[in-house]
């Protein structure tokens, strides 16, 4: 027995700062995914998540509980289907910012939800928005906390625009131009990375007066230009923006950047070649990467493997 299937997602921009209602832009991507699947034999792995997903139903007994009016589970079936086996089968690497606990609660949701929000009927904004709360709660089981972004781009596998934190919306993005020179990449830096310590670094930063008023007046300033030049194919312009976030996040979110990257995004920002900035929370995982030449990044990123995300 197989589920169907959910994607994994890349916060293009908007880490950190859509915790301080930045705007943020986040895309379904294709290339990992995962399914609930049910199996008598197990293998470790899927031991394992069998495991976790025994505990979580623990937890969403417990949501359900406090939680009423917002969301209601069929918790005996999900209990049953866990004790014959049920895992989740996934490609996502954990821990690399790119959903895959997101994509575990989109499954359970839409599987297990009873009078649940469905992806056929019109989205309106308090739709997104109840579903995006619903996604929070359920996801804190892996986090501590969440904003819910992860589970709702994997389960409505639609590109979405964080305008606000009270207002959000699905959207188009410029179609890829698969002869285009420019790309968005992804790069592996060989290390997993824990999302909790590191929003925790951020809460503890943002107790200092300096580090709020960059984060309001250079680094959501810069966020908020990409996404609109990004929306709008201002090439030109996003590359401007890009440059200066690289060089913002590299001076003030050094501990987010795993230190055998620094030279890399130092030496992007100086030769113009592609610029760095993080994928998630940071810490470790994949870093994202755009460039307007993606022969000349490779180049100039040489020994390191190119995940190509999307061309322009």
């Amino acid at each position: 027995m197989k589920g169907p299937l959910f994607y994994s997602k890349i916060l293009l921009f908007g880490e950190y700062g859509i915790i301080k209602d930045s705007k943020g832009l986040s895309i379904p991507y294709n290339f990992f995914k995962g399914a609930l699947k049910t199996d008598d034999n197990l293998s470790d792995e899927a031991k394992k998540s069998n495991d976790s997903l025994k505990e979580y139903v623990g937890y969403l007994r417990k949501l359900e509980q406090k939680e009423q009016s917002l969301v209601s589970f069929d918790l005996q079936t999900l209990e049953a289907d866990v004790a014959n086996g049920m895992y989740f089968d996934s490609s996502i690497p954990q821990g690399y910012g790119i959903g895959s606990s997101g994509a575990l609660v989109a499954a359970i949701y839409d599987k297990y939800a009873t009078d649940k929000i469905t992806v056929l009927e019109n989205l309106t904004r308090e739709k997104l928005l109840k579903l995006k709360k619903i996604f929070g709660k359920m996801e804190s089981f892996f986090h501590g906390k969440s904003s819910g972004l992860d589970p709702l781009n994997s389960y409505l596998s639609l590109p979405i625009l964080i305008n606000s934190k009270d207002n959000i919306e699905s959207t188009i993005i410029p179609s890829q131009n698969k002869e285009g020179k420019g790309a968005v990449f992804l790069l592996d830096s060989g290390i997993t990375g824990e999302t909790a310590p590191m929003v925790q670094i951020f809460m503890e930063k943002m107790k200092q007066e300096g580090f709020r008023s960059m984060i309001k007046n250079q680094f959501i300033k810069h966020t908020d230009a990409c996404v609109e030049d990004f929306l709008n194919g201002n090439v030109k312009s996003l590359f401007g923006n890009l440059k200066e976030l690289s060089h913002v996040v590299f001076d003030n979110f050094k501990p987010m950047i795993p230190s055998k990257f620094h030279q890399l995004w130092q030496k992007g920002i100086e030769t113009n070649d592609y610029y760095l900035k993080l994928c998630g929370s940071g810490g470790g995982g994949y870093i994202l990467g755009f460039t307007q030449d993606l022969e000349k990044a490779k180049k100039s990123l040489q020994g390191h493997n190119l995940e190509v995300v999307y061309n322009f």
